[in-house]
């Protein structure tokens, strides 16, 4: 039990320090690395679907129907706009993916990164390496 605890620990601290040694299964690897510097690097509309969710919210409970229906119209827009993003979010990486690692396993590593992007960058784990702008590392 105590050695479990001591991995967790460990776990905790490489997500926080980035530390690939300790860090979980699904967060090993090249590939993991790369794809989730590819989502740091870029600002994503999914990482702002929490604020905007609560600022539609609010508006929805506006006592103004020409408000409600804003806040209807804003709603379907920012789920276009997300679906979008991650649509060429996803198909640019995969091909990069394929490009910079053509021999290793990249199963799930698309999905991996399209989750990353749906939190918001303060919150992600294992902590952002790189700041927006940068280039992946490889």
């Amino acid at each position: 039990r105590e050695a479990r605890r001591a991995e967790l620990a460990r776990q905790r601290e490489a997500l926080a320090g980035g530390d690939e040694r300790y860090l979980p299964a699904r967060d090993r690897g090249p590939v993991r690395r790369y794809a989730r510097d590819f989502v740091d690097a870029k600002w994503h509309v999914a990482e702002f679907f929490l604020p905007l969710a609560v600022v539609i919210l609010i508006l929805s409970m506006m006592p103004s129907m020409q408000v409600k229906n804003a806040s209807l119209l804003l709603w379907m827009g920012v789920i276009v706009m997300i679906v979008v993003d991650s649509f060429l979010t996803g198909f640019r990486l995969k091909r990069a993916l394929a490009e910079r690692f053509p021999d290793e396993n990249r199963r799930g590593a698309v999905a991996y990164a399209l989750m990353r992007t749906l939190q918001m960058r303060r919150m992600r784990l294992p902590k952002p390496q790189i700041s927006r702008g940068e280039a992946p590392r490889r």
